[in-house]
């Protein structure tokens, strides 16, 4: 079992099941109707994209143990990529550009093209990445399926808000990271401490919350999820250790999108504001 756990994180599975559960929360968020083979192409696509960038030599890798299995992944990862490729058949040209464009800035940030650097390898600028491509997989992608427009007020403050989100999930993996990250890459805990970077954290949790206010029409069963969920990131951020287990961040933390979706679902259709 400790095998089987093991392969189910570092394969990225768990990591394309919340990037995807981000997705149906856009979904339900707007009352589009879901498209099973972009949600299908999400899941895929994350993990070729995240075994791509872990495993490709470039991130480099922390874990000894990894090697072990590293064999497994990646054989699991061709088949995934195979799966992609046939799912993306059933995708129109718009969701296609679309992926494209995130995909190369998936791309820049794992292979060097500007002498031997990524964009990984910027100072200040890794949190920032990660989160961009999770907001415009889970909000863009999801808006252009449905035929929306992304200009709409509400959909790009949807996207700001995934965005700050993402930022306050990556800061207990950059604590857990500090004191293996290279220094000149400038994550906030290297820069201002651990203590500055949970108080930075926070503020934006609570602006995240925020900008529901300026959403119209007011979606309660999405504002009421969303406030668990900023309460349930807050206490993840916070009570991150200084030296956290293996699995805090690429688990428990990693599993708040997951817990997102359940609680909006349990909300709107079970328990109903109104």
């Amino acid at each position: 079992m400790k095998r089987l756990f093991s392969f189910y994180i570092q394969s990225s599975i768990h990591v394309a099941l919340a990037v995807t559960a981000l997705a149906w929360v856009t979904y339900l968020e707007f009352n589009w109707e879901p498209s099973l083979w972009t949600l299908l192409f999400i899941f895929f696509g994350t993990i070729t994209g995240y075994n791509f960038v872990k495993y490709a030599g470039v991130a480099g890798l922390h874990h000894r143990s990894l090697a072990r299995s590293l064999r497994a992944i990646q054989v699991f990862s061709f088949l995934c990529f195979g799966a992609l490729l046939y799912i993306g058949i059933q995708l129109t040209i718009a969701e296609w550009i679309t992926f494209f464009i995130f995909a190369v800035l998936i791309l820049l940030y794992a292979v060097p093209f500007a002498r031997h650097k990524s964009l990984r390898t910027l100072s200040g600028t890794k949190i920032f990445i990660v989160a961009m491509a999770w907001a415009g997989v889970t909000v863009t992608v999801p808006t252009v399926a449905s035929g929306a427009s992304f200009m709409e007020s509400t959909v790009l403050l949807s996207f700001t808000q995934r965005f700050l989100l993402v930022l306050v999930w990556t800061l207990p993996f950059e604590i857990r990271d500090l004191h293996f990250d290279d220094p000149r890459l400038g994550t906030l805990p290297q820069r201002l401490g651990i203590d500055a970077t949970k108080y930075i954290g926070t503020a934006i949790t609570g602006v995240v919350f925020l900008l529901e206010y300026f959403k119209e029409p007011t979606h309660y069963e999405h504002a009421y999820s969303l406030l668990f969920v900023c309460g349930l990131s807050v206490g993840a951020l916070l009570l991150t250790p200084k030296h956290p287990s293996r699995y805090y961040a690429a688990f428990w933390v990693e599993s708040i999108p997951i817990v997102w979706l359940g609680v909006f679902v349990l909300i709107l259709y079970y328990l109903p504001i109104f």
